[in-house]
C-alpha cells in the first residue's frame, strides 16, 4: 500500500478535519497519483470533501466504527479485517491511504511508499504525522524541485520503506 499526504514543517497535517492550506498544485498532484486507484480513508476525511462526496474516478473505501454509516459511491468497512477482505485480489500498489491522522497511523506499518508534500511553513494544527525524516525505516528516494503558489513554498517527496 501507499500513503499520500501534505505536511508542514512540523509534520502537521490538519486542523478541524480539514487541510492546513489550499495549494492547487498539491491537489493536482494528489489527483494525478490517485485517479484510477483505490483510496482508503476515515469517515471524517470523506465528510471533509466538497459536498461530503467520494472522490471521482477512484474506488473509495471508508473505514468507520459507525455500523449504520452509508454513503453513496463509497464502500464502507468497519475494521481492518473487513478492509483486507475487500482488498483481496487488488494490486496493493494501487491502494492509497489518504487520511485522516488515525488511519495514517494505523496503516503506515503496511505501507511501502509515502508521497509527502512538504510545505515550508507552519500552521495551527490539531493533527500530525510522524517525522519520516527521523524514521529509520524510511528513506527519501525522490524529491521535486521547489514549487511556490500564493507565497507558499512546497516540494513533493517520495519516501520508501527500507528493506
Amino acid at each position: 500500500m501507499k500513503l499520500i499526504l501534505a505536511a508542514d514543517e512540523n509534520w502537521a497535517i490538519g486542523r478541524n478535519g480539514g487541510l492546513l492550506c489550499h495549494i492547487p498544485g498539491d491537489l493536482k498532484y494528489f489527483k494525478q497519483r490517485t485517479t484510477g486507484k483505490t483510496v482508503v480513508m476515515g469517515r471524517a476525511t470523506l465528510e471533509s470533501f466538497p459536498g461530503g462526496k467520494p472522490l471521482p474516478n477512484r474506488k473509495n473505501i471508508v473505514l468507520t466504527r459507525r455500523q449504520d454509516y452509508e454513503k453513496e459511491g463509497a464502500l464502507i468497512v468497519h475494521g481492518e479485517d473487513e478492509l483486507k477482505e475487500l482488498l483481496r485480489g487488488c494490486d496493493e500498489g494501487d491502494v492509497f491511504i489518504i487520511g485522516g491522522g488515525q488511519i495514517y497511523r494505523q496503516f503506515l506499518p503496511q505501507c511501502d511508499t509515502c508521497y509527502v508534500t512538504r510545505i515550508y511553513d507552519s500552521f495551527p494544527a490539531d493533527t500530525w504525522f510522524i517525522n519520516l525524516d527521523e524514521d529509520p525505516d524510511f528513506e527519501i528516494v525522490w524529491q521535486s524541485d521547489m514549487q511556490e503558489e500564493k507565497g507558499v513554498r512546497y516540494r513533493f517527496f517520495e519516501y520508501r520503506r527500507k528493506n
